[in-house]
């Protein structure tokens, strides 16, 4: 696991941007003077979250919660869909 650690200072002035590296699983460590204080750490109800956009953590929940069969497309009906989306819009 990587660990980042920052100043109080820098904590302060980045804190949407470490929450979203603590929801993607990487170690926040909040230093005062140098010395380590606080561990930031994502609530049980959103560890592990794909919404986190860790592209690692949406792979893995995609594996864990596939498509139904019912709901697959091809590469190529996507890419119509897409076309004729586009085509609606002139």
């Amino acid at each position: 696991m990587k660990t980042m650690k920052v100043n109080i200072l820098e904590a302060k002035n980045r804190l949407s941007q470490l929450i979203k590296s603590a929801l993607a699983g990487e170690e926040v460590v909040i230093a005062n003077r140098g010395e380590p204080v606080v561990r930031l750490v994502p609530t049980e109800s959103t560890a592990g979250s794909a919404a986190a956009g860790n592209g690692r953590a949406i792979l893995d929940w995609l594996k864990s919660h596939p498509v139904p069969p019912y709901a697959k497309r091809s590469a190529r009906e996507i890419d119509q869909a897409i076309e004729e989306e586009r085509a609606s819009w002139d």
